[in-house]
């Protein structure tokens, strides 16, 4: 699911343009505005100009339009695109070719609209009636002689450009924040895609009654207000505050937050009309209004909420199964790693040559533990603590079985000495032991690891230190960071959010990584 404010903007903007070019023409061709066309040709007859009116009045003041759309399109398909391939990364970064091309895209936007202002000036000549039937012109300025100087209003071309710059660029952070991955993605893309619809339509509604000004006046103040309040009941309070899914029946979900909630909710719901219509307002509408969000409204968005309820539970739920199917699937990929298979199974190779049986017995019994632990037990949800310490101590075990020849390595451990009760998601820990001897070890270099793991009540702390090594050339994993600790942080957030801290640092010799799960 994607993020459709850009779709919706677009078209909202080509809907304006359209409606508006179909009003110039409904305004300049009607009966009311003949008198009106009369008195331009006399102003241009009396200055010397011949008069035409389509081409003095009709093309100008379509064209005008037309060039405002022209120059929305060249920010959002053109110059918007541009930037997105600035690099970010490094100062030198923006110094490139990259970000030449947005600039010149800018620059050019920026004179072309400036000269087709100057051009439409010359074929309407508003400043010999009004200027103020041309009120995209008269941003520009006053001009009398148009086109005897090309570059006239580049400095304000420049700015309107780089307002709708500014403005589309903040919309395309807003866009990546919401579609950043993550829990509650599909939920926020979800909301925002229902919330642009409804305000572009609103936009449009408004634009259209707009000759009626009191009506325009009226609809912004009254209507915009029940929508908002719509969009932020139907999808924030209602799915988020009152816990349906549990059981609960209205009147017992009616917390005192939720109450306060809703009362200030409406409450600012009803202050638009006082600001949009000012002297013309009254204390008893206010009054009357808020009242008809809070006790009509409210309960009508209620039960759209009661109808979509069961669309938006499957939303959020389907996107929290898929993340955490993701997250397993990585983990599981991540865990069950050929290289270290093929370690261990080297290692024993090489106890059996060398000693007795009882080394590779013991071996061969920790490595046939942990594949039954990852066959089983990981597709639970949880596991006993004793189980999560248990895979621990046989794959620290076999490290140790691996490295015990090497008197420059030293690990250390307290797994156990620990006792921990309750419950934990199935190989958490693991990752990051996993990650230490991964690049903890070096067969050269003096290295070390130490592991901590402390259970206090219902908090559990692990916590593992590293040597740090510089890897060879050679070493095909020199540049590859691994999904590991990645994938447990989203597992974490998936599976205790809120309740627990996860802390990663590292010095020049030392990396240290410590969770604490609440």
């Amino acid at each position: 699911m994607k993020v459709r404010w850009r779709e919706h903007e677009m078209i909202c903007v080509a809907v304006l343009v359209a409606a508006q070019i179909i009003i110039t023409l409904l305004k300049i061709y009607g009966p009311s505005y003949r008198e009106a066309i009369t008195d331009i040709a006399n102003e241009f007859k009396n200055n010397g100009y011949p008069f035409i009116s389509w081409k003095n009045l009709v093309l100008p003041q379509i064209c005008s339009l037309v060039l405002i759309y022209l120059g929305y399109l060249s920010v959002n398909l053109v110059i918007i695109p541009s930037i997105k391939k600035v690099p970010v990364t490094g100062f030198t970064g923006w110094f490139t070719i990259n970000l030449i091309k947005p600039l010149a895209a800018i620059a050019v936007t920026s004179f072309l609209l400036a000269a087709g202002v100057n051009l439409i000036s010359w074929f309407a000549l508003p400043h010999l009636y009004n200027y103020w039937d041309y009120p995209f012109l008269s941003i520009f300025g006053f001009n009398e002689r148009p086109l005897t100087n090309l570059f006239f209003g580049l400095d304000m071309a420049a700015g309107i450009i780089g307002f709708t710059v500014a403005a589309a660029s903040l919309r395309e952070f807003i866009i990546w924040l919401i579609e950043r991955p993550g829990p509650g993605k599909e939920y926020r893309v979800l909301v925002t895609n229902t919330a642009t619809s409804l305000l572009f339509i609103c936009l449009l509604a408004v634009f259209l009654i707009h000759p009626i000004r009191e009506n325009s006046r009226l609809f912004v103040a009254y209507v915009i207000p029940v929508l908002f309040l719509y969009v932020y009941l139907t999808y924030w309070l209602f799915p988020v505050k009152i816990k349906i899914a549990a059981g609960k029946k209205l009147p017992a979900a009616l917390t005192p937050s939720v109450i306060a909630q809703l009362f200030f909710s409406t409450l600012a719901g009803s202050l638009p009309p006082v600001f949009i219509l000012g002297k013309d307002a009254s204390p008893f509408p206010f009054y009357v209004f808020w009242l008809f969000l809070l006790l009509v409204i409210t309960p009508v968005c209620w039960l759209f909420y009661l109808l979509g309820k069961d669309k938006i539970a499957r939303c959020r739920n389907m996107e929290a199964a898929l993340a955490r199917s993701t997250a397993d699937l990585q983990f599981l990929r991540s865990q069950i790693n050929p290289h270290f298979l093929f370690n261990a199974l080297n290692t024993l190779y090489g106890t059996a040559l060398k000693e007795s049986a009882e080394h590779t017995a013991e071996g061969v019994q920790r490595l046939g533990d942990m594949m039954r632990f990852m066959l089983h037990e990981n597709n639970l949800d949880f596991i006993s603590m004793e189980k999560e310490m248990e895979y621990l101590k046989n794959y620290i075990a076999l490290q140790k079985l691996r490295t015990q020849s090497l008197p420059h390595i030293h690990i250390e451990d307290n797994i156990d000495e620990v006792k921990c009760n309750g419950n934990i998601a199935p190989m958490l820990l693991i990752p990051f032991a996993e990650n230490a001897f991964k690049h903890g070890i070096s067969l050269k270099d003096k290295s070390w690891i130490t592991i901590r793991l402390t259970c206090t009540g219902t908090t559990t702390s692990f916590e593992v230190k590293n040597s740090i090594h510089t890897r060879s050339d050679e070493d095909t994993e020199k540049d590859k960071s691994g999904i590991g600790l990645k994938n447990v942080a989203e597992r974490l957030k998936l599976l205790y959010p809120g309740r627990h801290e996860l802390h990663v640092s590292e010095n020049e010799n030392e990396f240290t990584a410590r969770l604490v799960i609440y």
